[in-house]
């Protein structure tokens, strides 16, 4: 009889999920509670993403979401995890006391540190890496966090594939988003008194960019700096963002 077989592979599916279903079943008996807790606070809403502009295609990062919101009583999180979303709920302060524009930046959370990323018209003019006052407010801000938390800071200068012009005194953008960075990190080393072993900078050029360099307002997108907060014994340069 045709299609007298069908029912057999209905039966073999529902057998094939009975298994699945029972070896879950087993894997959760066998998981420590404590484990499961942690799992748990992993994918409860309060752990999902945050940013206060959009997010970038390229950056792989997570975003913490509504850190204003987060008890990490709510579940099992390590210390180092709670100093970094308490560091990320003073910077998302800080926007909204406006020393640092909330359209011109970003937060970003993990195990390995926080990041805030600003972009550099906020502290530079385009083609300079002479600090402007709104950038020494940035600046001052940052400064608070290495001073309360025993933290690393990485400073990284990016700059749009365009912003280098004729006549420029720098060679290219390799020079300028160098420049740029070395100039907030003397700024946080001198006003801040930061031990100099604390602090790297590095240049990006425009090799990284948050998005396609085809309009004003990409560029000014792409012409950014970014500070990375991390634990002394994470290698910084090591974590790609």
């Amino acid at each position: 009889m045709a299609g007298g077989g069908s029912w057999k592979v209905a039966y073999a599916d529902f057998v094939t999920a009975m298994m699945a279903f029972f070896l879950l079943m087993w894997i959760l008996n066998m998981t420590p509670p404590e484990t499961k807790q942690a799992l748990a606070g992993y994918f409860s809403t309060e752990r999902a993403l945050f940013d206060s502009s959009n997010v970038s295609p390229v950056a792989n990062n997570p975003f913490v979401q509504g850190v204003d919101k987060l008890d990490t009583r709510d579940f099992k999180v390590s210390e180092t995890e709670k100093s970094h979303y308490a560091i990320a709920q003073k910077l998302k302060q800080m926007m909204m006391a406006d020393a640092i524009p909330q359209n011109a930046s970003g937060i970003s959370a993990d195990d390995v540190g926080v990041l805030l990323r600003v972009n550099s018209d906020v502290m530079f003019k385009a083609g300079s890496a002479e600090l402007m006052p709104e950038g020494s407010k940035v600046l001052d801000e940052v400064i608070k966090i290495l001073r309360e938390y025993n933290l690393y800071l990485m400073v990284r200068g990016h700059s749009d594939s365009g912003e280098v012009a004729a006549g420029s005194p720098y060679p290219s953008n390799w020079e300028l988003s160098g420049a740029r960075a070395a100039a907030a990190v003397r700024y946080v080393i001198e006003h801040g008194g930061i031990k100099p072993t604390r602090l790297r900078g590095i240049a990006y050029a425009d090799t990284r960019p948050m998005e396609p360099n085809t309009s004003p307002e990409s560029r000014s997108k792409n012409r950014r700096v970014e500070f990375h907060f991390h634990r002394p014994e994470v290698m910084s340069y090591n974590v790609v963002y």
